[in-house]
């Protein structure tokens, strides 16, 4: 089992930047990918972005290219999406999400574990 806590969401103007966090516990996450997701109001979840854990190494879909920065501190357990350059598109509740294997996947139904979930809302 993987436990998953986001945080770092709430309102920020058209332009600006937030930095979201992934609380990791319960098992060593070496052999595990962790990525973030979206879901927008009445739309279906999106992936982002994911991170092998173990050596930190990134995907990106081409929704997050250049904008987004996804990266872990290992020894906290932690991982992490930097979002510059929002804009109201970009509102909605941020999931991070784990699972174990040899690959990076942006498919939500290729995740094991979720988190709760944090809102963003983009708004001037």
């Amino acid at each position: 089992q993987v436990q998953l806590v986001e945080s770092g969401g709430g309102f920020v103007q058209p332009g600006g930047s937030v930095n979201l966090s992934c609380a990791a516990s319960g098992r060593t996450l070496d052999y595990y990918y962790i990525g973030w997701f979206r879901q927008a109001p009445g739309k279906e979840r999106e992936g982002l972005s994911c991170i092998r854990f173990s050596d930190g190494y990134a995907t990106y879909e081409d929704s997050a290219k250049g904008r987004f920065t996804i990266s872990r501190d290992k020894s906290k357990n932690m991982v992490y999406l930097q979002m510059n350059s929002l804009e109201p598109e970009d509102t909605a509740v941020y999931f991070c999400a784990a699972r174990e294997g040899p690959a990076p996947a942006m498919s939500p139904r290729s995740y094991n574990y979720w988190g709760q979930g944090t809102q963003v809302t983009v708004s001037s």
